[in-house]
């Protein structure tokens, strides 16, 4: 019992250790400061993010959901201290402003229809999202570089949503929410939403 996640985070090959390193550095650097207390990661798969905020002591209350009941067992498997359960981004089982961040990491480019998805994470959101996509074409380049997907020239077959840094960028602009933090570990794009 595995997911492509999975054997993401567990790879061997030190350009994707790299790449994963990098990825986690910056995403702390930006959460850190922030304080909060209480994190969903939506979409959390095996829970590796949510491991990474519990090893650095970030936030109290640390909980995941995922659409994969494949992934959440592995993960309760895995990480018994974690919360994890599995459910839909469409409707998330909490009431509004339920927590003070919405992680939403490499999950919105796999989705039919990310805006709404992106409503529900800012339903559930107090203060803050945090959003994590590939950056396009330099993520599908990377891909070619580490030897993945080669037979597709690096285009990942479950990515629907392809967004570069200035698209992704007008696609979250809106809603009550304003951009204050953006960053780019290589291949990707991480956004910071703040409620206004």
């Amino acid at each position: 019992m595995t997911t492509d996640n999975y054997r993401k985070h567990t790879s061997n090959n030190p350009i994707q250790k790299l790449f994963i390193n990098n990825f986690y550095k910056v995403f702390l650097d930006v959460i850190k400061p922030l304080e909060v207390e209480s994190i969903l990661d939506v979409g959390c798969g095996e829970g590796f993010t949510l491991e990474k905020l519990y090893q650095n002591k970030v936030g109290k209350i640390l909980e995941g959901i995922d659409y994969s009941s494949t992934a959440v067992k592995l993960g309760k498997k895995q990480n018994k201290k974690l919360v994890l359960k599995q459910g839909d981004i469409y409707e998330l089982p909490y009431k509004a402003n339920s927590f003070d961040i919405v992680l939403c990491m490499e999950v919105l480019e796999h989705l039919e229809d990310p805006e709404k998805a992106l409503k529900e994470l800012k339903r559930v959101s107090k203060k803050y999202i945090l959003l994590s996509v590939p950056n396009e074409p330099i993520f599908t380049l990377a891909n070619l570089i580490r030897g993945k997907n080669l037979t597709r020239w690096g285009n990942d077959i479950e990515h629907i949503q392809h967004w570069t840094s200035f698209s992704f960028e007008q696609f979250v602009a809106g809603d009550g929410f304003e951009k204050t933090k953006k960053r780019l570990p290589f291949p990707w794009i991480m956004l910071l939403l703040e409620k206004q």
